[in-house]
Formats: C-alpha cells, structure tokens, sequence
C-alpha cells in the first residue's frame, strides 16, 4: 500500500449533499427516503421509512441514489459511543437503489470508474484508516457530532491500479452479494408467515372459520389474555459499565441497535458469566420474543440462544412455545398500540414492564395456533439458519477487507 500513489478525495469524487426537505413534504406513500437512522453498522434498516410524493421527483432528483453509491452519515453520535453514526460508510445496494437521500449524510461518488472504482472506493470507505481520519476530524457534542464534507474531501486517497482495485472489490463482493443474497430470501420467507397471518387472524379466513360462530366480533373458543398471562415478562437490565469484568465473554448482550439487525439478533456486545450472574434473574432462553419499548417502540426479535438485555427490551418467556410464531407478528402489529401506550405527553416512548403486562391480545383456539405453528415453522427455521449463515460471511468479509486495504494479502 505503501508504494500506491495517493489523490485527495475531492478531486477523485463528485459530493452530493442528503435533501433537505421539510417534515411536511412526506406523504404515506411515494419515494421512500433513506435517513441516517436508517443506514446501520449491519446494512438497512428499512421496516421504518419516510416517502417524498411522485410530484418531486425531478425537483429533488439528484439525490436518487444508484447502487454502489457511498453514504456517510457526515452528523450523529461520536465514535467513541457505543453504536456511533457519525462517520459510518454504507453501500447502497439493491434494497436502496432508487431512494432519494436524506440530509445529515453525503453521498459520494467517483468521477472516473477508471482512476477509481465505485465499489472498490465503497469497501476503502469501510477501512479503519479512512474511519479514524474522518471521524477524528468531527466538531461538536458527544451525542451530535458533525464531520465537515470539506474535511472528507481533503482525505489522500490511496489509488492501486485500476486492475488491482477491482480485482479487491470482486473479492470482498462475492461476500456481499451472497448476503444480500439470503436477505431477500429472508424477506420472502417473513413476508409468506406474515401473509398468512393477515389471512387467518385479521381477515379471520382461518381453517374451519365457515363454521366457527363470531360472537363479539371474536371466533368462538378463542379467548383475550393479557400478556402477564401468556408467560413471564422479564426487563432487561445492563450491568455496571465500570466494571469492566462484567462485559467481554460469551454471553450475548442484546440491545436496540441490534434488533435491527434482523429476525434473530446478531449482538455486538457480549457479557463475562460474573456480569451475567450479577444480575442472574436477567437470563432469557432460546425462542422467547424482544419487544422494544423505549425510545424506538415496536421492534421485534426472536431469542436464538440464552441472552441478555439491556433495559429498553421487554422480552416475554413464553408459557407455550407453540404460540411463538404466532405472537411475533402480533406484537409486529402493536407498534401503534406501543407508540400510543407509550408516549403520555413525554419526550420519549417509555412502555414500562406493568403497561406492557397489561396489554391485551386475542388467543386463537389450540388447534388453530397449532396448525399456524406448523404451517410457518419451515420458514423461521429457514430465517434462523440464513441468518446464521450472514453472521459468518460479515464476519469473515470484515477480518478479510482491512488485509486486502493495508497489502497484507497481495492481489
């Protein structure tokens, strides 16, 4: 690397700034907008978007993102914060082709594929050279940091010949593409259990329903429970930071930032068994469902090994498993209810654990419930082991890229 010639980034890439366009130009349906919030460490995060109407479609269109553009969130948490944003590099890929981009991030794109390839640029973006170069250069408070694009433009771009930059991208793409692969096979597979869903226990087009009476607008034989009645809730809890025996074992720590991530969580924390221990009534099993509840309400994850959370997670240890399918796409749609339960006038979303014990939920009969378990099991077992499978390619694609940047493995 030491040998490769270097160019400042400004005169390597054209710097297109995120919209600024007013809260009140979103409508319900449209052009979906991509935020920072919605650009994490693990990729996009796109259960939660905004949309532009049709009709601004040429006013705004130079920030239409194209796949393989580079976004840096240039505003939002320091690096030295656990789950940082400012700084942070991801690469549009096909989910986000086409959304227009939001302020508080730039896009960055080459100006000549042949002096520098877009996705060999994307992965360096990645690089902990370029991270830290940035990221040093923000200004302002801990919790709202602002890198300035001047500063990122100013970045000496190393520049390998254009048959080694691609020969890298080629390499750390074949990881990506097979990700992204499972992705959308993951999406399907959530988007059949959902459909059926909808069709037996919201259009009540259950089997047997031509013959089921509605008394009070509910099949006979089901039932409304509250949550404290369909099993244990438990409110995580995170241990003393100071300690720092507490955190670096083996025990996942699950927070917000890592629901995001998927059905079932990757975590980027991890707890020692004293952590762990130090607050043993905290342990939540395989195949229990996370609901978020503070600040970000209404996300939804299944437990696929023994864990713990930190405070903002109400989990639910269920007292018959084979309602677990079931129950995760009915809290999926209590997002609302969440939101309303939650708010109270605060500033932030706060379901505590007696809120959440209390809201009610509609229990189909045994044979239903069994027969809804059944008929989408394949599908999260199918999510599970996909989900197992992307874990493994992102870790084994993150140890590989800073080797093939820095020359340590020679292309």
């Amino acid at each position: 690397m030491s040998e490769w010639k270097k160019m400042k980034l400004g005169e390597l890439c054209d710097f297109i700034n995120g919209g600024a366009w007013s809260d009140k130009e979103y409508v319900s349906e449209g052009i979906p907008v991509l935020k920072v919030t919605n650009c994490k460490n693990s990729g996009f995060s796109l259960s939660e978007l905004s949309y532009l109407p049709y009709s601004l479609e040429q006013k705004y269109i130079q920030n239409k993102l194209q796949r393989y553009d580079v976004i840096i969130a240039t505003v939002g948490s320091h690096p030295n914060l656990v789950n940082s944003s400012a700084g942070r590099s991801v690469i549009a890929n096909s989910f986000v082709e086409g959304f227009y981009l939001n302020q508080n991030a730039v896009c960055i794109r080459t100006k000549d594929e042949d002096v520098l390839d877009q996705l060999f640029w994307g992965y360096y973006s990645k690089y902990y050279l370029f991270q830290h170069y940035i990221q040093m250069r923000g200004k302002g408070a801990a919790n709202q940091m602002r890198i300035a694009i001047s500063a990122i433009k100013e970045y000496p771009m190393p520049l390998p010949s254009i048959n080694v930059q691609r020969h890298i991208a080629s390499i750390l793409f074949r990881y990506d593409s097979l990700i992204e692969n499972y992705q959308k096979q993951i999406k399907l597979l959530e988007e059949a259990a959902q459909r059926l869903y909808k069709e037996w226990f919201v259009d009540l087009h259950f089997p047997g329903h031509e013959n089921t009476k509605i008394v009070n607008g509910v099949p006979e034989g089901w039932e409304k429970k509250k949550v404290r009645e369909i099993g244990k809730v438990i409110t995580g809890k995170t241990p003393s930071t100071s300690k720092k025996e507490y955190y670096g074992g083996q025990i996942p720590f699950i927070t917000i930032p890592d629901m995001h991530t998927g059905i079932y969580p990757t975590s980027s924390q991890f707890l020692s068994d004293l952590g762990a221990n130090s607050q043993s009534g905290k342990f939540i099993p395989a195949n229990s469902l996370m609901v978020s509840c503070i600040g970000t309400a209404g996300l939804v994850c299944i437990t696929k090994e023994e864990c713990q959370t930190n405070q903002q997670i109400n989990s639910l240890v269920l007292n018959d498993n084979s309602l677990l399918y079931y129950m995760y796409n009915t809290f999926l749609s209590l997002k609302e209810h969440l939101n309303n339960i939650g708010s109270n006038g605060a500033t932030m979303t706060n379901v505590n654990k007696s809120k959440f014990e209390s809201i009610e939920i509609l229990i189909p009969n045994n044979s239903i419930s069994n027969l809804y378990n059944k008929a989408v099991e394949q599908s999260f077992r199918g999510i599970k082991t996909l989900s197992s499978q992307i874990c493994l390619l992102t870790e084994a694609r993150d140890r590989l890229l800073p080797k093939l940047m820095s020359g340590e493995i020679a292309v």
